[in-house]
Order: C-alpha cells, then sequence, then structure tokens
C-alpha cells in the first residue's frame, strides 16, 4: 500500500534563535520512499541536514531577530508491506552478559525514565514470575495500557514514567516512557520511537491527527515494537526518529521564547 506523510507546524519566535527539527523520516524507512520529502521553510531559511548520536535526520534553522514566525511544511509518499506490527511470540529475553555494547545505553535511567526509582522494586514485584522474553514485555504492556488513562489535554513535557505511573494520566510518550522504565529495570533494553501512525486498518480516532510515540524492546537479537497505548499491533507505524526518551527526540525545540501557532500532521493511506 501506499501512505502519504507530512506535517504543516507554524512557531512564533521573538529571535534571534535557533531551531532543531526531527522531521524528517528515519533513515531505516529510506528504500520505501515513492515520493520523496519536500521540508520546506517559510520564510527561507539557511537550514543545515545532520546526523545526531543516535542516527535520526536533524534540521539546524538559524532564526533572525525580525522574522516573527517559521512554517515547517513536508509531504511525501512511502511504500508499506500492509502487514501489522510482527508478534514474535519465541523472542527470547537476553542476559544482561550477551546484550550487544551498543543496546547497554537502553537499560540505563534517562531524563524522562527513571529506572533508579520506586519503579525498580515494583517491577520485579509484577512481572518477575512473568515468562522471560516476548511475554514479560507484554505483559508490562497490558499493565500500563490498563493503568493509564488517556488524555490529549493532560500532556505534560515536565511529566516522567514515575510521574505518570502516579498520576495515572497521559499522551502516548506517558505511556512509552512508563513501559520503557519498566522494561529497563527488569534488565530489558527499551528505546523510545516518534513517528507517524495513522488510522489505517482501525475505526478513526476523532481527535486531531498528531505524530504518535512508541517503543522497541531488544528481544531475540533484534529490536522488536511494542505499543502500550494501543496495546496492538498496527498497519502503517513509520518511525522518524530514536533516542532513550522524548528528551533525545524532541520534534522540534526552540532555544528561546516560542509560541506554537499551527499544528497538522497528515498519515492517510491513498486508495487504489
Amino acid at each position: 500500500m501506499l501512505i502519504r506523510l507530512g506535517y504543516d507546524i507554524e512557531l512564533g519566535v521573538t529571535g534571534p534563535t535557533a531551531l532543531i527539527a526531527l522531521l524528517l523520516l528515519h533513515p531505516d524507512r529510506a528504500s520505501d520512499v515513492v515520493e520523496p520529502e519536500t521540508l520546506t521553510v517559510d520564510p527561507p531559511l539557511q537550514a543545515v541536514p545532520y546526523f545526531d548520536l543516535f542516527g535520526n535526520r536533524c534540521t539546524r534553522i538559524r532564526v533572525p531577530a525580525d522574522v516573527g514566525r517559521v512554517r515547517l511544511r513536508n509531504h511525501f509518499v512511502i511504500r508499506d508491506s500492509g502487514i501489522p506490527d510482527p508478534v514474535v511470540p519465541d523472542a527470547m529475553q537476553h542476559s544482561v552478559a550477551d546484550i550487544p555494547t551498543e543496546a547497554l545505553a537502553y537499560l540505563l535511567p534517562s531524563r524522562y525514565c527513571e529506572v533508579d526509582s520506586q519503579l525498580l522494586q515494583f517491577a520485579w514485584d509484577t512481572f518477575g514470575t512473568t515468562s522471560l522474553g516476548w511475554a514479560r514485555v507484554q505483559a508490562v504492556c497490558d499493565f500500563v495500557h490498563g493503568h493509564l488513562v488517556f488524555d490529549y489535554l493532560s500532556a505534560a513535557v515536565g511529566r516522567t514514567a514515575v510521574g505518570g505511573f502516579t498520576e495515572r494520566i497521559g499522551v502516548c510518550r506517558d505511556f512509552a516512557h512508563l513501559a520503557i522504565t519498566l522494561c529497563r529495570c527488569l534488565n530489558i533494553p527499551a528505546r523510545y520511537v516518534t513517528g507517524y501512525l495513522g488510522d489505517i486498518g482501525v475505526v478513526p480516532d476523532p481527535g486531531p491527527m498528531d505524530f504518535s510515540a512508541w517503543f522497541e524492546a531488544y528481544l531475540g537479537g533484534a529490536w522488536r515494537t511494542f505499543d502500550a497505548r494501543h496495546n496492538s499491533p498496527r498497519i502503517g507505524r513509520t518511525a522518524i526518529a530514536r533516542g532513550r526518551d522524548a528528551a533525545d527526540v524532541p520534534i522540534t525545540m526552540v532555544f528561546g521564547p516560542s509560541t506554537l501557532h499551527r499544528f497538522d500532521v497528515l498519515t492517510t493511506e491513498i486508495a487504489g
């Protein structure tokens, strides 16, 4: 199937400042691009592409004092298998000694995932007797899915995994942060993913389209997709960026005062 993806984001700035955007498709989907990305910055400003430490495609934009507003637009088409997220029940859990060096960072505490917290004991008390591997991560997802209530209006930039666990409310990033933290507490490497996830194959969500957040756990020698918010395999999931948590992969970061004036996200299957 073909999926059209894109966004139209406008920020008010008081400048001069700098803007970093993580809004380009992740390199692992490059071969699926049918109609190329066309990132447009309005007004035309100096935009420098680069890769961050996690291999994500970033754009650094220099914003002069007299601009006032910056608008970022991008629309493109990718080819997708149309197959839901893979489920691999026999994906094994690795001992810490056998985890690849490059995955060890995803066992450690990070800005929004406080592994060295009250959640450590809770994780072992709650999931310590579940089967190792896929079943244990799925048990974590089942818990988080039932423990948190999704509320778009409850988004809070400072809420961590412990905060979500305590408040029992949040948005997709809060579901991901709590699940990631519980997995790390159980010695399962887990990393945060942000990207596109439309309503293909499911009842459309009446709320506004947005970017989505999910996570990947390292099991059976590969990174496996899990989604604690939706808690079911989905079609058309498309990654933009990966990191330890949301602090590593902000959609936009403005180094100065800013106001969001427009935020439209597009992800839709192309009929036929």
